[in-house]
């Protein structure tokens, strides 16, 4: 009895014999010893990208931190010269409170002058640095309120 057609060893017009390559190859990539020749030169290559690439990421991270305290300060120095201006406007002492509205590690500079119709309130606030090629950064903010007689 004769086999159907395409059984004959060979396979049929646009099929592939299943396992082998056109080269007679195993299609899977491994060799008899077991190792992938497609990935032998490629041994480690991950990891020393990995590893050229690690100082990037940690400046990246660094940097996005910094912008988060800078942030951070520039809203501590608002909250501060809004509160320094309030209490001063009402013959209080502003800068007590402007100190007391900041986080201490700021290191606050308040000042806060009473005027005739308007009182003002200055703070500044010193960010430190996360990055060590820099030095940290002053902000200030102005707060202007009216002074209550």
């Amino acid at each position: 009895m004769k086999a159907p057609p395409g059984r004959r060893g060979t396979p049929t017009p646009g099929r592939r014999a299943r396992g082998r390559n056109d080269r007679g190859r195993n299609d899977r990539g491994w060799n008899k010893s077991g190792w992938n020749d497609r990935d032998w030169n490629d041994r480690g290559v991950s990891m020393l990208e990995f590893a050229g690439f690690l100082p990037i990421l940690l400046v990246i991270g660094m940097a996005a931190v910094q912008l988060g305290l800078i942030g951070y300060g520039v809203n501590q120095a608002g909250t501060a010269a809004r509160a320094a201006a309030r209490v001063a406007s009402q013959d209080g002492d502003g800068t007590a409170a402007g100190t007391a509205a900041v986080s201490t590690w700021l290191a606050p500079q308040v000042s806060a002058t009473m005027g005739p119709d308007t009182t003002t309130a200055t703070v500044t606030v010193h960010v430190p640095a996360v990055i060590p090629l820099f030095g940290g950064w002053d902000v200030s903010r102005h707060a202007t309120m009216p002074t209550d007689h």
